[in-house]
C-alpha cells in the first residue's frame, strides 16, 4: 500500500522541494457552484487528528489551526476562487453539520464508510493509511492480534463517530468501549492508565508515538474502506466535481506530497501540546 506521508517526506528531503499551495491559474470550468454562503467555502473540521487537522502553537503561544487537511482546505478555496471559513468542533458534530447542509465541505480525515452515504457524498480518496490497535509498551505482549483485543474488562478507547468505533464494536464486542470526543482525550487515558488500548488511524498513532514514547502499535487492523475523503454536502453535484479537480490538481502539481511533509514535521513537534 503506498504511504504517501512517507514518500512525500522523502521527496521534501531528496530533491529540496520548495513549498507548494498554490491554486494553479487555470480555475475549474463553470458548474454552477453553490456554497452555503456566497463567495466563501465553509469547512467543519475536528482539530484533534494530527497530522490531518490540529493546533499548532506559534512562537508567540498562540494556537493555530495546522495539518495537511488545512492546507488542503486553502488551496481548494483558491482554486475555486472563494474564501475560506474553517470551523473547528467535535469529530461527530462535523458529521451533523454536513447532514444538515450548514457546511460545504467536511475535512476530518472521513473514511468512505458507507454507513456515511446517506449523509454526505465522497470526494475521490486523497490519502491512503492503515488502521491500528495502540497501547502502552509495557503491555503490548497481551495484544499480539485483534483477537487478544476482544476480552470482558478491558477498556478500549474510540473517538465518537468515527470508524474507529465500528472496529472495536467489531474485533472487541466483549471489551468495554470508551467513546470520546477528542483523540487527544483518549491518548492522555491511555498514557494515565485509564484505558488498556485504543484503535486510531496508523499515521495518528506514529505522530502521538514521537511525543509519548511509552505508546506502540500493537498491531495493524483489517480495513476495508481504507484512505481518507472530503465530505461534501449531499447533492451539491457542481461542488462535488470542482473538488475531485482541485485534488487531481494538488496531486499532479506537488501539492499534496508537500502538505504531507509539512503536516508531519509539523505534528511531531507539537501534538502533546493541544
Amino acid at each position: 500500500m503506498k504511504k504517501l506521508f512517507a514518500a512525500a517526506l522523502a521527496l521534501i528531503m531528496a530533491l529540496g522541494l520548495a513549498a507548494c499551495g498554490k491554486a494553479p491559474a487555470a480555475a475549474p470550468a463553470e458548474g454552477g457552484i453553490s456554497t452555503v454562503k456566497a463567495g466563501v467555502l465553509t469547512v467543519v473540521t475536528a482539530p484533534d487528528f494530527a497530522p490531518y487537522e490540529f493546533y499548532s502553537l506559534d512562537e508567540k503561544g498562540e494556537p493555530h489551526l495546522v495539518g495537511l487537511d488545512m492546507d488542503l482546505a486553502r488551496y481548494i478555496a483558491d482554486y475555486l476562487g472563494l474564501e475560506l471559513d474553517v470551523i473547528p468542533m467535535d469529530f461527530d458534530g462535523t458529521i451533523l453539520e454536513l447532514q444538515n447542509k450548514k457546511a460545504d465541505l467536511g475535512m476530518a480525515c472521513y473514511s468512505p464508510d458507507l454507513d456515511r452515504k446517506d449523509v454526505m457524498d465522497f470526494s475521490d480518496i486523497y490519502m491512503v493509511d492503515e488502521q491500528v490497535f495502540i497501547c502502552l509498551d509495557d503491555t503490548a505482549a497481551q495484544f499480539a492480534d485483534a483477537g487478544a483485543v476482544n476480552r470482558a474488562g478491558l477498556a478500549i478507547g474510540v473517538q465518537v463517530g468515527s470508524i474507529q468505533s465500528d472496529l472495536a464494536k467489531e474485533y472487541a464486542p466483549d471489551a468495554d468501549m470508551i467513546g470520546m470526543a477528542r483523540v487527544t482525550d483518549i491518548v492522555a487515558d491511555l498514557v494515565s492508565g485509564k484505558l488498556d488500548g485504543a484503535f486510531v488511524e496508523k499515521m495518528v498513532a506514529e505522530s502521538y508515538e514521537k511525543i509519548y514514547p511509552e505508546l506502540c502499535v500493537a498491531f495493524e487492523v483489517n480495513y476495508e474502506d481504507e484512505g481518507a475523503v472530503i465530505g461534501v454536502a449531499k447533492g451539491n453535484d457542481a461542488l462535488l466535481k470542482a473538488v475531485n479537480e482541485a485534488l487531481a490538481a494538488a496531486s499532479a502539481d506537488g501539492s499534496m506530497e508537500t502538505f504531507a511533509a509539512k503536516a508531519v514535521e509539523q505534528a511531531y513537534g507539537t501534538v502533546g501540546a493541544q
